[in-house]
C-alpha cells in the first residue's frame, strides 16, 4: 500500500490524531504529515512494527509518547518529551530536540541529529527483555541520565566548537543502572556524585560501533570521523544509591 498524505494545516490537535489512528485502522502502513505547527501528542500509543509516520513541519510536545514499534521520522526540530514512557519502536530528528526527551523510557530507540536540551533521558529504564536507546548527536543541557535506571544513552558532541563543552552540569545525579557513552573527555566536576567514569571495554566498543553504524546510516553521517575521538563510559557506583535515606 502507497503513502497516504495528511495535510495538517489548521487542524486541531484532537482531530489529527484521531484522524491518523483512523488511517491506521483502515490498513494505511506508511503516512506522511505535512505542515505540522505545535500539534501535540502525534503517534501517542501507536502500535504496529510495520507503521512508519514521516512528519514535515514541527509537532508540539510528546511526540510517540507511550507508542509501540512504529518508526517515526521527523525532517526537522522536535520539541519536549519525546519518546515519553515509548515501549519500542524508533524515532528519528532530523534537528535539535527539546527537553525532557526519553522521559521513562522502556524501550525503542530514540536518535538525535543535532543538540538537545535538559533532563534527556530521566528516569530511562529497561522493561522485559527491551533496553531503551537514546543517541544525541550534537550537545546536551543539564542534568543528562538524571535518575537514570537502565538502557544506553550516547553523546557524540558533533555540533560543539573547538574545547566548547557538549554537556552541562549534574551528568548522571541519581543515576543507578544503564550506561553513558560520552565522546570527549568529561569534567568529573560536571558529574553526580552516583556515577564513576570508567574507560571502554570490548563490549562497550562493539556496542558503541553497531549503534553509531545505524545513526550514521540515519543521517548520512561519517561514522569513521565519529569513532576516531575517544569515548568514555558512565556507570553508576550503586543500584539504590539514596537507600540510605528510606531504609535502615
Amino acid at each position: 500500500m502507497k503513502m497516504i498524505e495528511i495535510d495538517a494545516k489548521g487542524i486541531y490537535y484532537r482531530d489529527l490524531n484521531r484522524l491518523i489512528r483512523k488511517k491506521i485502522k483502515e490498513g494505511n502502513k506508511e503516512i506522511y504529515l505535512k505542515n505540522v505547527k505545535g500539534q501535540y501528542y502525534i503517534c501517542d500509543g501507536i502500535r504496529g512494527d510495520d507503521i512508519k509516520v514521516i512528519i514535515e513541519g514541527i509537532p508540539g510536545n510528546d511526540l510517540g509518547a507511550f507508542m509501540d514499534g512504529p518508526t517515526v521520522i521527523l525532517k526537522s526540530n522536535g520539541q519536549d518529551n519525546i519518546g515519553n514512557t515509548m515501549t519500542s519502536g524508533k524515532i528519528i530528528v532530523n534537528g535539535i530536540a527539546g527537553d525532557v526527551c526519553g522521559y521513562a523510557m522502556r524501550g525503542g530507540k530514540l536518535f538525535i541529529k543535532e543538540d538537545a536540551g535538559y533532563r534527556i533521558g530521566i528516569h530511562m529504564k529497561g522493561y522485559k527483555d527491551k533496553k531503551p536507546i537514546i543517541i544525541i548527536g550534537g550537545k546536551a543541557g543539564d542534568f543528562l541520565g538524571e535518575y537514570m535506571a537502565g538502557g544506553i544513552l550516547i553523546l557524540l558532541g558533533l555540533t560543539a566548537k573547538d574545547n566548547e563543552p557538549i554537556v552541562g552540569d549534574y551528568l548522571g545525579t541519581g543515576m543507578h543502572g544503564g550506561v553513558l557513552y560520552i565522546r570527549g573527555i568529561v569534567d568529573k566536576s560536571k558529574c553526580g556524585k552516583e556515577v564513576e567514569i570508567k574507560n571502554l571495554n570490548k563490549g562497550d566498543k562493539k556496542i558503541l560501533e553497531k549503534l553509531i553504524t545505524e545513526f550514521c546510516e540515519d543521517f548520512s553521517l561519517n561514522f569513521n570521523e565519529i569513532m576516531s575521538k575517544e569515548f568514555i563510559k558512565l556507570i553508576p557506583k550503586s543500584s539504590r544509591p539514596y537507600g540510605a535515606l528510606y531504609a535502615k
